[in-house]
């Protein structure tokens, strides 16, 4: 059997080994250290904007905590965008709260504005104002930050951003994860860096990230003893792993240029297939490209191709399936325009990874054309 390739597989720097023995050798192998501190920093400075950082366990439980500060629990309702992984959606349920779908719009394929709107006046007529809005930068693409900050802003509804996926994305030369009152991001072993599993949380306020720490740390009480007038998490980032965080934070930018680069080779590759559409740049967006995606005209086209490429033990994946669609959602409000139903009908992630071989590209864009050449 051939080698495999993956679609997104960690990428390290070398360096990584270097801050996961200083802490070995100076016994900060418990939770916290400096290499917390420093991955900290290094995030913050690399937002380039007036943010403070935690460094927790994962994304979700930097979701999870954000919904906490925003004072949402049971019974409340929180908007989630419905094209995304259901990380995104899961932690409304932790507390407690009602997920309300809306869906996407063609151009970015994120949270739709007029969507958006209708399902927040809908609510409010209702009688259930949303407590928070959680909109997705999806596969690195910046959502229309300017019409959905303005709709979030007329309404005061704060919101959550989710970029997960787009660590080193930007909009009109601002950097996602610093537009929302609070925003996640993810280091999971496929993201654009990895810690092996980890996130953080992005707060506007120095208060807000220290109330999140707190939460994160078992919510212990300033005491002697262990005392508790809180519930709390254990969702701390561990210092081993924020010393992998550390050398990922030295390559970060050639990681994007890296994926960007392949996106481009692909769309080099399949400029000729009419069958083929990619997810383009709208003006002002930067987009990481974690993800290289494409869309088919049909869903028997995209298995067609998925099936051609695993057959070469390659690896890609349908686009992810809306939440208004997944069975333990299929009671919950939503607001739908069939823009994602379409886009996980027809779409295809493709392997992406920032250390994919020529060798490999080749391979993947080989197997494309073949499928298109004999089907």
């Amino acid at each position: 059997m051939k080698p495999k390739i993956w679609l997104s597989s960690p990428h390290m720097s070398g360096k990584e080994q270097t801050f996961v023995n200083e802490a070995f050798d100076t016994n900060w192998v418990a939770p916290l250290g400096p290499n917390v501190n420093g991955f900290e920093a290094d995030l913050q400075s690399y937002l380039n904007e007036d943010r403070h950082i935690a460094a927790l366990a994962s994304g979700t439980s930097a979701l999870h905590l954000s919904l906490i500060l925003l004072g949402v629990t049971y019974g409340d309702e929180v908007i989630c965008q419905s094209k995304t992984f259901s990380a995104s959606a899961n932690p409304i349920v932790y507390q407690g709260a009602t997920p309300v779908f809306v869906d996407s719009e063609r151009e970015t394929w994120n949270i739709c504005p007029e969507q958006l709107e209708i399902a927040i006046k809908d609510r409010i007529k209702n009688g259930k104002k949303p407590k928070a809005i959680i909109a997705v930068h999806l596969y690195g693409m910046p959502y229309k930050a300017d019409e959905i900050n303005k709709i979030a802003a007329a309404y005061n509804i704060p919101i959550i951003e989710d970029s997960a996926e787009s660590l080193g994305s930007h909009y009109k030369n601002q950097n996602c994860g610093t537009f929302g009152e609070l925003a996640i991001l993810s280091f999971n072993g496929n993201k654009i860096i990895t810690t092996s599993g980890g996130g953080a949380l992005v707060a506007k306020t120095k208060d807000l990230k220290d109330k999140a720490v707190f939460l994160a740390t078992q919510a212990r009480d300033n005491a002697p003893h262990y005392q508790h007038s809180h519930i709390g998490y254990n969702y701390r980032m561990s210092n081993i792993v924020a010393g992998i965080g550390r050398g990922q934070m030295t390559i970060l930018d050639s990681h994007v240029a890296k994926r960007r680069a392949n996106h481009k080779l692909y769309q080099e590759a399949f400029k000729t297939i009419s069958e083929i559409e990619f997810l383009n740049e709208p003006e002002g967006h930067f987009s990481n490209r974690w993800l290289s995606c494409i869309l088919l005209d049909s869903k028997d086209r995209r298995e067609g191709l998925r099936l051609a490429l695993e057959k070469e033990n390659i690896e890609s994946r349908p686009l992810w399936k809306p939440m208004h669609q997944q069975p333990i959602f299929k009671d919950s409000p939503s607001y739908i325009n069939g823009v994602s139903d379409d886009l996980f009908e027809r779409g295809l992630c493709l392997p992406s990874g920032s250390n994919l071989t020529n060798e490999e590209l080749d391979r993947v864009i080989y197997t494309i054309n073949m499928y298109f050449a004999v089907c």
